[in-house]
Protein backbone atom coordinates (compact mmCIF):
# COMPACT_ATOMS: atom_id res chain seq x y z
CA UNK A 1 0.00 0.00 0.00
CA UNK A 2 1.60 3.23 -1.14
CA UNK A 3 1.04 6.82 -0.05
CA UNK A 4 2.20 7.81 -3.52
CA UNK A 5 -0.61 5.87 -5.19
CA UNK A 6 -3.24 6.76 -2.62
CA UNK A 7 -4.24 9.88 -0.74
CA UNK A 8 -3.17 10.12 2.89
CA UNK A 9 -6.79 9.42 3.89
CA UNK A 10 -7.00 6.27 1.77
CA UNK A 11 -3.62 5.15 3.09
CA UNK A 12 -4.75 5.64 6.70
CA UNK A 13 -8.04 3.80 6.14
CA UNK A 14 -6.43 0.87 4.33
CA UNK A 15 -3.66 0.44 6.87
CA UNK A 16 -6.03 0.85 9.82
CA UNK A 17 -8.18 -1.93 8.36
CA UNK A 18 -5.12 -4.14 7.89
CA UNK A 19 -4.02 -3.61 11.49
CA UNK A 20 -7.55 -4.47 12.63
CA UNK A 21 -7.47 -7.73 10.66
CA UNK A 22 -4.11 -8.65 12.16
CA UNK A 23 -5.33 -7.97 15.68
CA UNK A 24 -8.48 -10.02 15.16
CA UNK A 25 -6.59 -12.91 13.60
CA UNK A 26 -3.65 -13.08 15.99
CA UNK A 27 -5.04 -11.79 19.29
CA UNK A 28 -4.60 -15.18 20.97
CA UNK A 29 -1.18 -15.83 19.43
CA UNK A 30 2.31 -14.80 20.50
CA UNK A 31 2.92 -13.66 16.91
CA UNK A 32 0.50 -10.73 17.28
CA UNK A 33 3.20 -8.17 18.04
CA UNK A 34 5.44 -9.49 15.27
CA UNK A 35 2.70 -9.18 12.67
CA UNK A 36 1.52 -5.76 13.83
CA UNK A 37 4.97 -4.23 13.94
CA UNK A 38 6.39 -5.88 10.84
CA UNK A 39 3.43 -4.46 8.94
CA UNK A 40 4.04 -1.03 10.48
CA UNK A 41 7.78 -1.03 9.82
CA UNK A 42 7.53 -2.39 6.28
CA UNK A 43 4.81 0.09 5.38
CA UNK A 44 6.87 2.93 6.78
CA UNK A 45 10.10 1.93 5.03
CA UNK A 46 8.49 1.25 1.66
CA UNK A 47 6.64 4.55 1.58
CA UNK A 48 9.52 6.63 2.87
CA UNK A 49 11.58 5.18 0.05
CA UNK A 50 9.09 6.27 -2.60
CA UNK A 51 8.25 9.62 -1.03
CA UNK A 52 11.88 10.77 -0.69
CA UNK A 53 12.91 10.10 -4.27
CA UNK A 54 14.48 13.22 -5.72
CA UNK A 55 14.99 14.82 -2.29
CA UNK A 56 18.43 15.55 -0.81
CA UNK A 57 20.33 12.64 0.72
CA UNK A 58 19.94 12.24 4.47
CA UNK A 59 22.89 13.11 6.68
CA UNK A 60 22.10 10.45 9.29
CA UNK A 61 24.82 7.81 9.50
CA UNK A 62 25.93 5.01 11.80
CA UNK A 63 27.76 6.46 14.75
CA UNK A 64 25.71 9.68 14.90
CA UNK A 65 23.48 9.66 17.96
CA UNK A 66 22.89 13.40 18.42
CA UNK A 67 19.10 13.08 18.31
CA UNK A 68 19.18 10.20 20.80
CA UNK A 69 18.81 12.61 23.71
CA UNK A 70 15.27 13.56 22.69
CA UNK A 71 12.21 12.16 24.42
CA UNK A 72 10.87 9.06 22.68
CA UNK A 73 7.27 7.92 22.89
CA UNK A 74 5.96 4.54 21.80
CA UNK A 75 2.74 2.55 21.64
CA UNK A 76 2.18 -0.51 23.84
CA UNK A 77 3.05 -3.03 21.06
CA UNK A 78 6.36 -1.27 20.51
CA UNK A 79 7.14 -1.24 24.24
CA UNK A 80 6.34 -4.93 24.66
CA UNK A 81 8.33 -5.89 21.55
CA UNK A 82 11.34 -4.03 22.92
CA UNK A 83 10.92 -5.78 26.27
CA UNK A 84 10.90 -9.15 24.51
CA UNK A 85 14.00 -8.25 22.54
CA UNK A 86 15.90 -7.01 25.59
CA UNK A 87 15.11 -10.17 27.53
CA UNK A 88 16.39 -12.24 24.61
CA UNK A 89 19.69 -10.40 24.20
CA UNK A 90 20.41 -9.75 27.89
CA UNK A 91 22.36 -13.00 28.58
CA UNK A 92 24.73 -12.34 25.70
CA UNK A 93 25.21 -8.67 26.56
CA UNK A 94 25.85 -9.44 30.22
CA UNK A 95 28.83 -11.57 29.18
CA UNK A 96 30.32 -8.35 27.84
CA UNK A 97 29.44 -6.39 30.96
CA UNK A 98 26.38 -4.66 29.48
CA UNK A 99 23.22 -4.52 31.61
CA UNK A 100 20.47 -2.88 29.55
CA UNK A 101 17.90 -3.02 32.31
CA UNK A 102 20.24 -1.14 34.65
CA UNK A 103 21.00 1.44 31.94
CA UNK A 104 17.28 2.02 31.33
CA UNK A 105 16.65 2.41 35.06
CA UNK A 106 19.50 4.91 35.36
CA UNK A 107 18.18 6.95 32.43
CA UNK A 108 14.65 6.84 33.83
CA UNK A 109 15.84 8.36 37.11
CA UNK A 110 16.79 11.45 35.09
CA UNK A 111 13.98 11.55 32.52
CA UNK A 112 10.88 10.34 34.39
CA UNK A 113 8.22 13.05 34.30
CA UNK A 114 10.37 15.46 32.27
CA UNK A 115 8.50 17.04 29.36
CA UNK A 116 9.61 17.06 25.75
CA UNK A 117 11.07 20.59 25.68
CA UNK A 118 12.88 20.13 28.99
CA UNK A 119 14.41 16.84 27.84
CA UNK A 120 16.53 18.76 25.37
CA UNK A 121 18.20 20.62 28.22
CA UNK A 122 18.67 17.45 30.29
CA UNK A 123 20.69 15.87 27.46
CA UNK A 124 20.26 12.35 28.81
CA UNK A 125 21.45 9.96 26.14
CA UNK A 126 19.26 7.02 25.19
CA UNK A 127 20.23 3.94 27.24
CA UNK A 128 20.51 1.84 24.07
CA UNK A 129 23.41 3.75 22.55
CA UNK A 130 26.79 2.01 22.75
CA UNK A 131 29.75 3.60 20.93
CA UNK A 132 27.32 5.61 18.82
CA UNK A 133 25.35 2.53 17.77
CA UNK A 134 21.76 1.63 18.74
CA UNK A 135 21.75 -1.91 20.14
CA UNK A 136 17.97 -2.26 19.60
CA UNK A 137 18.01 -0.76 16.11
CA UNK A 138 16.06 -3.56 14.44
CA UNK A 139 13.10 -3.12 16.82
CA UNK A 140 13.35 0.63 17.42
CA UNK A 141 10.03 2.52 17.71
CA UNK A 142 8.37 4.40 14.87
CA UNK A 143 9.28 7.64 16.64
CA UNK A 144 12.96 6.88 16.05
CA UNK A 145 12.39 5.75 12.46
CA UNK A 146 10.50 8.92 11.66
CA UNK A 147 13.24 11.34 12.72
CA UNK A 148 15.76 11.93 9.94
CA UNK A 149 17.92 14.98 9.24
CA UNK A 150 19.53 16.52 6.20
CA UNK A 151 22.26 18.17 8.27
CA UNK A 152 24.16 16.54 11.15
CA UNK A 153 25.91 19.79 12.01
CA UNK A 154 22.56 21.50 12.51
CA UNK A 155 21.50 18.65 14.81
CA UNK A 156 24.64 19.13 16.93
CA UNK A 157 24.11 22.89 17.07
CA UNK A 158 20.49 22.43 18.13
CA UNK A 159 21.51 19.92 20.81
CA UNK A 160 23.89 22.52 22.27
CA UNK A 161 21.22 25.22 22.17
CA UNK A 162 22.82 27.29 19.42
CA UNK A 163 19.94 27.03 16.92
CA UNK A 164 16.26 26.08 17.07
CA UNK A 165 15.53 24.76 13.57
CA UNK A 166 16.76 21.48 12.11
CA UNK A 167 16.17 20.44 8.47
CA UNK A 168 14.20 17.25 9.17
CA UNK A 169 12.78 15.04 6.45
CA UNK A 170 9.09 15.88 6.19
CA UNK A 171 8.15 12.58 4.46
CA UNK A 172 9.68 10.58 7.33
CA UNK A 173 7.67 12.50 9.92
CA UNK A 174 4.42 12.46 7.94
CA UNK A 175 4.50 8.75 7.10
CA UNK A 176 5.50 7.86 10.65
CA UNK A 177 2.43 9.73 11.92
CA UNK A 178 0.12 8.06 9.39
CA UNK A 179 1.37 4.56 10.22
CA UNK A 180 1.35 5.09 13.98
CA UNK A 181 -2.09 6.70 14.02
CA UNK A 182 -3.54 3.92 11.86
CA UNK A 183 -2.21 1.36 14.34
CA UNK A 184 -3.49 3.35 17.33
CA UNK A 185 -6.94 3.58 15.75
CA UNK A 186 -7.01 -0.20 15.22
CA UNK A 187 -5.89 -0.81 18.81
CA UNK A 188 -8.67 1.45 20.07
CA UNK A 189 -11.23 -0.48 18.00
CA UNK A 190 -9.87 -3.72 19.48
CA UNK A 191 -10.55 -2.47 23.01
CA UNK A 192 -6.94 -2.21 24.21
CA UNK A 193 -4.95 0.79 25.43
CA UNK A 194 -3.79 2.78 22.41
CA UNK A 195 -1.96 5.76 23.91
CA UNK A 196 1.66 6.84 23.52
CA UNK A 197 4.01 6.20 26.43
CA UNK A 198 7.36 7.66 27.44
CA UNK A 199 9.82 4.97 26.44
CA UNK A 200 12.23 4.73 29.37
CA UNK A 201 9.51 4.57 32.02
CA UNK A 202 7.12 2.26 30.16
CA UNK A 203 9.88 -0.12 29.10
CA UNK A 204 11.19 -0.40 32.63
CA UNK A 205 7.65 -1.28 33.75
CA UNK A 206 7.34 -3.96 31.06
CA UNK A 207 10.74 -5.46 31.89
CA UNK A 208 9.96 -5.66 35.60
CA UNK A 209 6.56 -7.33 35.16
CA UNK A 210 6.20 -9.87 32.34
CA UNK A 211 2.45 -10.14 33.00
CA UNK A 212 1.82 -6.65 31.62
CA UNK A 213 1.66 -7.74 27.99
CA UNK A 214 -1.12 -10.26 28.63
CA UNK A 215 -2.99 -7.85 30.87
CA UNK A 216 -2.81 -5.21 28.13
CA UNK A 217 -4.33 -7.71 25.68
CA UNK A 218 -7.19 -8.18 28.15
CA UNK A 219 -7.96 -4.46 28.01
CA UNK A 220 -6.06 -3.10 31.01
CA UNK A 221 -4.07 0.11 30.57
CA UNK A 222 -1.03 -1.29 32.33
CA UNK A 223 1.36 1.45 31.16
CA UNK A 224 -0.85 4.39 32.11
CA UNK A 225 1.69 5.81 34.57
CA UNK A 226 4.00 6.53 31.62
CA UNK A 227 1.31 7.94 29.30
CA UNK A 228 2.12 11.06 27.30
CA UNK A 229 -0.85 13.18 26.18
CA UNK A 230 0.60 15.33 23.42
CA UNK A 231 -2.92 15.54 22.00
CA UNK A 232 -6.10 15.26 24.05
CA UNK A 233 -7.16 11.56 23.84
CA UNK A 234 -10.83 12.43 23.31
CA UNK A 235 -9.92 14.77 20.46
CA UNK A 236 -7.67 12.13 18.94
CA UNK A 237 -10.37 9.44 19.18
CA UNK A 238 -12.89 11.75 17.51
CA UNK A 239 -10.41 12.39 14.70
CA UNK A 240 -9.90 8.65 14.18
CA UNK A 241 -13.67 8.16 13.93
CA UNK A 242 -13.94 10.95 11.38
CA UNK A 243 -11.10 9.55 9.29
CA UNK A 244 -12.61 6.06 9.22
CA UNK A 245 -15.93 7.41 7.96
CA UNK A 246 -14.60 10.07 5.57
Amino acid sequence: MSVEALSSLDFFQGLQSRFGQIFAGFRQHAALLDNLLLTAWQSFEANVGSQTQGLPELDCHKGCATCCTLRVTATAPEVFMLARFIRAVTPGLQKHGVDLRAQIAKANEVTCGVGESDRIGVRQRCPFIAQGVCVVYQVRPLACRGLASYDRKACAQAASGKIDEIPYSEPHMRIRSLVQNAMQSALRDAGVAWANYELNQSLLMALDDESLEQRWLQGEDVLKAAQVNEVDPAEMAATFDQLKLA
